[in-house]
Formats: structure tokens, C-alpha cells, sequence
């Protein structure tokens, strides 16, 4: 029986959805980020939290934060004309991120803080037979929490951290995969050949085919012969896990990640040859664009000397990155390890992806002792990390040399928001927008790592790693409660 895996939400954060509307009510005293105002500036509070939960770049972020900080400082900001007999507007808050200036950032965390605020929490009984921690201050990488940090642990869907530090490491934030279609010399054969994207979409095809039928010319009476390459990846299509919802045989070529419903995240059922169906859906689009194909697509690589006559571009590798953590995408993952195998000159096949990410991971200065990165998506249980290999990876995105990993932090899901937090902290007092992590689970394990801003204004990466639960969702609670004491909501910490 497949394992089963958490399922991300239906709704994660732009450009891969609109944000979740919050229907519970929130009560409570905010921290140093959100001051308490009005009912009527309830939402900015909110929104100034998200933005306070970070992480701030020193360009364009910092700009954002000067500029809320110094329009309308004071409050008093006329919403329109009152009606006879209105009463008085609320009086407005103050600046909601004027406090992010006035935070003494030098303060450090005081570990023993930490350690009484973590200590009850780490030993609730949800979190099952084994749990591992580390939280590190990012500005410094000093580790101020640990307990088993250097442990290996199973990670589910935190090890796609990893993955996609590694992949945006080896090829870069602006990198893109590329799907071509191919003409030969004899002008009667037309190749698509797959690149790798799992986001290739219909529109896409349909681009391609317009252009490759303005390639052939002619009145479209001739036909063509189609045939589809995906010789971009090696070695077996099937995930370890077997057949499963959660994720698509892994081939160069498939459309909209092989789904077979109009979803684009969460399980789904999926094309037992997704390879095969994206070229007779091209097929498809060739025809409509006034080509005449003839007979079915077969699996062959493009002739000798034929030519690009159509090419498609993915979103760029950031993008990809973003998408692949806010919705805890497997389909994305497992293509990002097979890019950076290629890149760095492996199989094209888990073990290749397995051993280019490790290597990537090194060249990072990451420890990597007793780690084993079976998959690129976490699903495979046999996968080892330790707590402290992937707060590394975090203080590495967050370090202002290394720009091009931020999209790490980025795309980590916002807690009460976006991705597969959209759902979770709407009951705890104050943490909603203030912690962004990566969740993951299965069968009796359960992973959250993930960044929160302290007290002192300073950011922090955490990683706590649990396995031997019965169940999830009072081990995700225990999970959550132990990233809340992180920000010092309720005074629990700092």
C-alpha cells in the first residue's frame, strides 16, 4: 500500500494562487511585529505580519519596509465621508513595521531561553518515539538549540529544501527547461523532445505546434510523421514508493505533471505514460494548427541533422523553486534533482540526482555526515538527513553573499497563509504570518523546518525532525507549538 503523504493546499501564494481568505477569528496580544489597532485595520496588522516574518533582502525589501514604516506614521488616516450619526472612526494603529527599526538587532538569542521554552515542548508524547532538533541564528550560524542535531532522521518533505538548495546552487535562479521540437532534413518527421518540465501545459503545446506548422509551410496536405524524445532522463520512470497519487511516473516529457484531472497540486490520478499522452495531445494541437499527422507519435530520438523549428521555456528555476516548497510539489522536486544531476554531469536518474545533490550539498560547506538523499521529494523513507544539515541549508539562503538561494526562504509556506500552512496556526495566539517552513509527513513521520524572527529581531532557522507518531495531526500540533515558542509569543521565549 502507498504511504500515505500529506496533502498540500488547495490555495497557495501568488503567482501559484490567490491567498487563502482566514475565516477564524483572532484574539490574543501580538508580538514586537503586529501592534494592536483597530478592528477596521485588522488586515493591514495581518499583512504587516506576513511581510515582518521575512526574510528582509537588503534591496527591495528594505525599501518596502522604509516606506510602510513612514507613511502615515501617526495614524489618523481619513477612510472617507462619515455619515450623520456615525460613530467616531477607531483610532488608527501606529506604524505596523515601525517597530522593525527600533528592534536592537545586536541582541542575541540567549540559548538558556531557549532551552526552557523548547524543553516541555520537545517532550510531548504526540511527537512519538524519537525527535531531533536544531534552531541556528542565520546572521552568525552559531547553533542555539540542539538536541540529537547531528542525528540522521527520515525527512519526508523537508529533504525538497535540500533539492532545491542544491538545484538552484548547480544552475542558477535564472535558468529555465527547455522543450523543443525538432524537423528533419527531409521535412516529414517532427520530434518533440521533452526537457524535463513538469509544468509544461496545453498552452504550451499549442505554441510549439503553431510555430512548427509555420516551419513546415505548405497547404498541411503533406503529412508528418511524430515522434517524441525523452532520452533527457535514464533509468526507471517509477518512483521507489510505487505507484501513488502523490506523484507521476519521472519522465523528460508529460504535461501538467501527468495529472489527469484540472488540479495542479495535491494527489491526484495520474497517466500511467505521460510521455506518450503529452505527444498525442501535441498531436492534437498540430492538427488544429492545419498539419495533417499521420499515424500515432512513437518513442524515437530526433533524425541526424534535423533542425529547432520550436522551442518552449519553463518558468525560470526560482519560480520553480517556490512553487515546488509553498505546495510541497513532488513532481517539481524530482525533476529539480535530475537538472542538477545533468548539470553537474550524473545520470540523469535518482542515483545520479542522488549523488549531484550531495555533491552540490558539499560544495555549500553543508554537513552531510550520515545523510542519504534517496529522492528529491522526500517520499522515499529510506532518505536520511539531520536537523543541523538543513538549518545549514537555510542560514546559507538567508547569508546576503549567496542571492540566488533566497528563493528558498521565499517559497517557504507562511504559517495561517499560503501552501501547506494556509491550515495550520489559526489558533495559536499571535503566530500567524510570523513563521514560514517546510512541512512533511508520513507514516509515523513528521518534520517541520522552517524560519521565525525572535524577539530580538534577529532570524532564526529551525528544523525539528519526529518519527515514531500515531498521529499526524496531534504530532503537527506538537510541531507548531514548538516553532510558536521560537517567536516569544506569549513570552515563551527571548
Amino acid at each position: 500500500m502507498a504511504e500515505p503523504v500529506e496533502e498540500p493546499s488547495n490555495r497557495p501564494s501568488d503567482p501559484w494562487g490567490r491567498i487563502k481568505n482566514l475565516k477564524s477569528k483572532r484574539n490574543g496580544s501580538n508580538t514586537w511585529q503586529v501592534v494592536a489597532g483597530s478592528a477596521v485595520l485588522g488586515l493591514v496588522v495581518a499583512t504587516g505580519a506576513v511581510l515582518a516574518a521575512g526574510p528582509w533582502d537588503n534591496g527591495q525589501r528594505k525599501a518596502e519596509r522604509q516606506l510602510a514604516a513612514a507613511e502615515h506614521p501617526t495614524g489618523g488616516v481619513h477612510h472617507g465621508r462619515r455619515l450623520p450619526g456615525a460613530p467616531e472612526p477607531a483610532p488608527s494603529a501606529p506604524a505596523v513595521l515601525g517597530a522593525l527599526d527600533t528592534v536592537t538587532r545586536s541582541a542575541p538569542q540567549d540559548p538558556a531561553s531557549l532551552r526552557t521554552a523548547l524543553a516541555p515542548l520537545i517532550a510531548a508524547p504526540e511527537l512519538g518515539t524519537q525527535v531531533a532538533a536544531s534552531v541556528v541564528d542565520t546572521a552568525t550560524g552559531e547553533q542555539l538549540y540542539g538536541r540529537g542535531a547531528a542525528t540522521p532522521m527520515t525527512p519526508a518533505s523537508t529533504v525538497k529544501i535540500a533539492t532545491a538548495t542544491a538545484a538552484l546552487s548547480a544552475l542558477g535562479p535564472d535558468h529555465r527547461i527547455v522543450t523543443t521540437v525538432r524537423l528533419s532534413e527531409d521535412g516529414r518527421t517532427l520530434t518533440l523532445v521533452g526537457g524535463g518540465d513538469p509544468t509544461l501545459d496545453t498552452a504550451a503545446l499549442r505554441s510549439l505546434a503553431a510555430t512548427a506548422a509555420k516551419a513546415l509551410g505548405g497547404d498541411g496536405e503533406d503529412p508528418v510523421r511524430l515522434a517524441y524524445d525523452t532520452s533527457r532522463y535514464t533509468g526507471p520512470v517509477r518512483h521507489p514508493i510505487g505507484k501513488n497519487p502523490n506523484i507521476a511516473p519521472v519522465t523528460a516529457l508529460m504535461v501538467d505533471e501527468g495529472r489527469l484531472d484540472d488540479s495542479d497540486r495535491g494527489p491526484a490520478d495520474r497517466s500511467k505514460d505521460p510521455a506518450g499522452d503529452a505527444a498525442r495531445a501535441f498531436a492534437a494541437e498540430l492538427t488544429a494548427a492545419g498539419v495533417t499527422v499521420g499515424g500515432e507519435p512513437r518513442a524515437a530520438r530526433p533524425a541526424a541533422g534535423a533542425r529547432t523549428v520550436a522551442t518552449h521555456r519553463s518558468a525560470p528555476l526560482s519560480a520553480l523553486v517556490e512553487r515546488t516548497l509553498t505546495n510541497s510539489d513532488n513532481d517539481i522536486a524530482e525533476a529539480l534533482a535530475r537538472q542538477t544531476a545533468i548539470a553537474k554531469g550524473e545520470s540523469a536518474d535518482f542515483a545520479g540526482a542522488r549523488r549531484a545533490v550531495t555533491t552540490e550539498l558539499k560544495k555549500l560547506r553543508v554537513p552531510t555526515a550520515g545523510a542519504r538523499l534517496a529522492d528529491g521529494s522526500g517520499l522515499d523513507r529510506q532518505g536520511r538527513v539531520t536537523p543541523a544539515l538543513l538549518t545549514t541549508l537555510l542560514a546559507r539562503a538567508a547569508d546576503p553573499e549567496r542571492p540566488g538561494l533566497r528563493p528558498v526562504l521565499t517559497g517557504l509556506p507562511v504559517a495561517g497563509f499560503t501552501g501547506t500552512l494556509s491550515t495550520r496556526y489559526r489558533d495559536t495566539t499571535g503566530t500567524p504570518g510570523l513563521i514560514r517552513a517546510k512541512t512533511g509527513t508520513l507514516t509515523g513521520v513528521n518534520s517541520l523546518a522552517g524560519t521565525v524572527v525572535d524577539p530580538q529581531g534577529r532570524l532564526l532557522a529551525f528544523a525539528f525532525l519526529a518519527s515514531g507518531s500515531t498521529v499526524p495531526a496531534d504530532a503537527e500540533a506538537a510541531l507548531d507549538a514548538l516553532a510558536a515558542a521560537l517567536t516569544g509569543a506569549g513570552g515563551t521565549a527571548g
